[in-house]
């Protein structure tokens, strides 16, 4: 007999198995333990501020680029954008938890913005963002092509 004991001559069967129970229940946990450790892994590291006294500033290294081929840091312009990375060094010096902001103009070339995001690499900031501007949410986006 296939499915389990079985006392009455009908084929009728009265006990319930519970191995194909068990098995989609093994099944199930390992699907959420592979799941919750991608999600885990998936999420942004944050090195949130501490403000306990206020003693303390933080302090920003902010590179502007311009589509018009300006370089701005710190709201001084320099002539090229190679000069970037021994600003960077000296600011790093003076300042070890030196954050930087790369503010770029929408028309400035993917390529060139990754060009200063290397050189402040190269020189020890290891803490970099990018600067946007919010978007008003009052015209739903369509992503339809007609």
């Amino acid at each position: 007999m296939a499915g389990g004991a079985s006392d009455d001559d009908e084929g009728l069967i009265s006990g319930i198995n519970v191995t194909p129970l068990v098995d989609v229940v093994l099944v199930l946990l390992i699907i959420f333990m592979v799941t919750a450790k991608i999600i885990v892994s998936q999420g942004m590291p944050m090195d949130l501020p501490k403000a306990a006294s206020g003693e303390e500033i933080q302090q920003i290294f902010s590179v502007e680029l311009t589509a018009e081929g300006r370089t701005v840091v710190d709201s001084e312009a320099v002539s090229s954008d190679e000069k970037i990375s021994d600003l960077a060094r000296a600011a790093k010096a003076k300042n070890k938890d030196l954050r930087a902001v790369i503010r770029a103009d929408r028309k400035v070339e993917h390529g060139r913005v990754i060009h200063v995001l290397d050189l402040l690499k190269r020189a020890g900031v290891a803490k970099i963002a990018f600067a946007v501007s919010p978007v008003a949410d009052t015209v739903p986006v369509d992503t339809e092509k007609k």
